[in-house]
């Protein structure tokens, strides 16, 4: 449920709203966009006593939101979401890129990638300091002296970056580093680290579970937003299929559809999702045509040596190609690249 106010209200007004929200045990979101302010009611609405609203003249209507999700829904922000990062911003008209390694194996090989995704005219750097993985014997990951090479790679290319916190407890210490925290697939549903990367009021990008619905994601997202953090990128990684072609099977339909259903950016892992690089660049630009916010991409210098994910990454000189084809298919739906360090594929 949502309160819509008159065009015009005081924030005395809002604010006697707020407390009369507040004093049924509820939240109250406020979303103030350039035409109307908007209060979000979250919790058990069964306590509101619509008839007090009326006591109330700068309430203009009271609106039922149908959906699970509230403060996801358009309903209650009914314009896309943005934010800046860096000299970029995320859910603008702007394609953002974001690309490195899989994991962090060494500092030659984060700031040798670091370097080439951001020649190629990246806007951001990932690269994962702790690796959830389905074998316990394969590679875990460098931990904190892999966040301490990402902050490295930051300083000497300009790059934000981002990485992946598998648990409550180590939020305080990615967020020490990161630019943007990442909730991997097997963590959609981990609500206590959702919980805590919404306290840490850091942006975070959730990539949408390997056998999760639509909803469950916008569900999962509602978790971070429920404590006022709003800048969440949803990112479509591939779902589980019986198809054993290509490592999960590219939901391109929930582009769109996530568009007509949240204000939230939507971003697409081409690499997640084919688990082949002969598809990544082919899949990408399909996201981009489909609506994509943004692509998040492995690149590695050497994949044939990679530790983790080799089969799946770019090599520089492949992901440069890509960011040509990219701007080229966002030229084409009416979009541009996001300006970057470095104006690549000029």
């Amino acid at each position: 449920m949502m309160v819509v106010m008159k065009s015009g209200s005081s924030q005395a007004e809002v604010q006697q709203v707020i407390s009369l929200i507040k004093s049924w045990g509820l939240e109250a979101h406020l979303s103030q966009g350039e035409e109307r302010t908007v209060i979000g009611m979250v919790g058990d609405t069964r306590k509101v006593q619509r008839e007090l609203f009326l006591h109330y003249p700068a309430i203009d209507r009271i609106v039922p939101i149908s959906h699970p999700y509230k403060l996801a829904s358009l309903d209650f922000i009914p314009n896309a979401s943005t934010f800046p990062l860096d000299g970029f911003e995320i859910g603008g008209e702007g394609i953002v890129v974001i690309a490195g390694p899989c994991a962090v194996e060494s500092r030659e090989q984060m700031l040798e990638t670091a370097h080439a995704v951001r020649s190629a005219g990246a806007h951001a750097l990932r690269g994962g300091a702790y690796k959830p993985r389905t074998s316990p014997y394969a590679f875990q990951g460098l931990g904190e002296e892999g966040l301490e090479i990402l902050a490295e790679a930051r300083e000497l290319t300009g790059l934000p970056i981002i990485t992946e916190v598998m648990a409550p407890e180590l939020v305080p210490l990615v967020a020490k580093y990161a630019d943007v925290l990442q909730i991997g697939a097997r963590n959609m549903q981990n609500y206590a680290l959702l919980h805590a990367a919404g306290e840490s009021q850091k942006p975070v990008l959730l990539k949408r579970g390997m056998s999760a619905t639509i909803e469950e994601l916008l569900m999962a997202a509602e978790y971070i937003l429920s404590h006022g953090n709003r800048r969440v990128i949803l990112c479509e990684r591939g779902i589980r299929t019986y198809e054993t072609s290509t490592r999960n099977t590219t939901d391109i339909n929930a582009i769109p559809v996530l568009k007509s259903l949240t204000h939230l950016p939507v971003i697409l892992d081409p690499s997640h999702s084919t688990g082949n690089w002969k598809y990544v660049t082919a899949i990408a630009r399909a996201g981009v045509a489909a609506g994509a916010d943004g692509i998040i991409v492995e690149v590695h210098p050497h994949p044939e040596e990679a530790l983790s994910d080799g089969g799946q990454s770019l090599n520089p000189n492949r992901f440069a190609e890509l960011i040509c084809q990219i701007k080229s298919i966002a030229a084409a739906v009416d979009r541009s690249m996001a300006p970057a360090k470095v104006q690549g594929c000029v």
